[in-house]
């Protein structure tokens, strides 16, 4: 990996170079670990005139849950306690000769960019903007194989839920028992805070766990979500409880699947980013399902659960061969619940066999 890592870092330099700055400094944690490998708490990573740096507090643990660090590159503990990695780090890129410094400032606070430009006057801060964050959209088979295996962990926990007993049992417990299950088959941890959501609340993104018990006759949607070594991944699910749906249930919920297969089957590479999600939308929009959609079909995964791209009305931009991505269309009908439908997949090329779908956990309306 260590070669992967000096790539990445390289192209980070050229694109800094570019903009005029020798040097330059990442701070947002997922930017750090994509570039070092490793993101201890509080650690940012100088890409300097003479060499690169890891700045921590303490030395890396090299645990796979925090990543190991790149050992090609040298890390360097802070000098006093409780000081800012940051700052120390410009004063160093200052003293290897750098009269420029690019920052991410869409993640410095004002105060620590006051603190970097106090600590070292004379080095003029430019905006790195989110190349990082450009050079992590498209992941290489290692990334997609760290998400691969994180869906495979969220597939058993969801199945093994689905063959427990179910009425009765609150929102809250059925969500803290799929998140025990995610690390009990090899997680690192939760993705994100899991949603379950019943009845009336089904459908719903991003629903909190209540303590609404599942009776039957419910749709019960599920969202969950593992981490693997640091990449995260996303599914979500619909049923209902009992031994036959409602005809409005079967309804909804066939539309739903038809808009999520519309969205699955728009992957391809050059596909606009709108119009993956314009071939889900278009299908509840033509149903009369117009208001109260989500923002978005879908997004980027990785290190973060929310990345580029975003599959949204408005947004610009082309898909690229192996970007995972989400595809989750959902309705909600106020006061009656609904249905959400939810995979990662990866983009591939039709030579390729098309897209990778990582979630496989059935799609078919059960009754539970």
């Amino acid at each position: 990996m260590s070669e992967v890592y000096a790539v990445r870092r390289e192209r980070l330099r050229e694109r800094s170079t570019a903009g005029g700055s020798a040097a330059a400094l990442v701070t947002r944690p997922a930017n750090v670990r994509y570039l070092a490998g490793t993101a201890p708490e509080g650690a940012v990573l100088l890409l300097g005139r003479s060499e690169d740096l890891l700045l921590c507090a303490s030395l890396p643990s090299g645990d796979p849950v925090e990543g190991r660090p790149d050992e090609a590159l040298r890390v360097q503990l802070l000098p006093a306690p409780g000081g800012d990695a940051a700052v120390t780090a410009a004063g160093l890129a200052l003293a290897q000769g750098a009269e420029s410094l690019a920052v991410e400032e869409h993640h410095l606070t004002v105060r620590r960019h006051r603190a970097l430009a106090s600590v070292a006057p004379r080095l003029r801060l430019a905006d790195l903007g989110g190349a990082v964050e450009q050079l992590r959209v498209v992941k290489d088979e290692e990334e997609i194989s760290c998400l691969r295996i994180g869906a495979e962990i969220a597939d058993q926990a969801l199945g093994e839920l689905l063959e427990s007993i179910l009425v009765g049992r609150t929102e809250r417990h059925l969500a803290l028992e799929l998140e025990r299950r995610l690390v009990d088959h090899g997680a690192d941890g939760r993705a994100f805070a899991t949603s379950v959501a019943t009845g009336p609340n089904s459908g719903r993104r991003g629903h909190r766990p209540t303590d609404r018990r599942v009776e039957e006759g419910d749709f019960l949607s599920v969202c969950l979500g593992a981490v693997y070594r640091g990449y995260r991944c996303e599914i979500g699910r619909t049923f209902v409880i009992g031994t036959s749906p409602a005809d409005w249930q079967i309804e909804l919920y066939d539309l739903v699947f038809a808009a999520q297969r519309a969205g699955r089957e728009a992957l391809v590479p050059g596909a606009a980013y709108r119009d993956v999600d314009r071939a889900a939308r278009q299908v509840l929009d033509s149903a009369g399902h117009t208001e109260g959609l989500p923002a978005m079909t879908g997004h980027g995964v990785g290190l973060e659960i929310d990345e580029d791209p975003q599959l949204a009305p408005a947004a610009m931009g082309k898909l690229d061969a192996c970007v995972p991505v989400t595809v989750e269309p959902g309705v909600h009908l106020p006061g009656r619940g609904g249905v959400r439908i939810d995979d990662t997949l990866v983009v591939r090329h039709e030579a390729d066999g098309g897209p990778e779908l990582l979630t496989i956990t059935t799609k078919e309306l059960l009754a539970l």
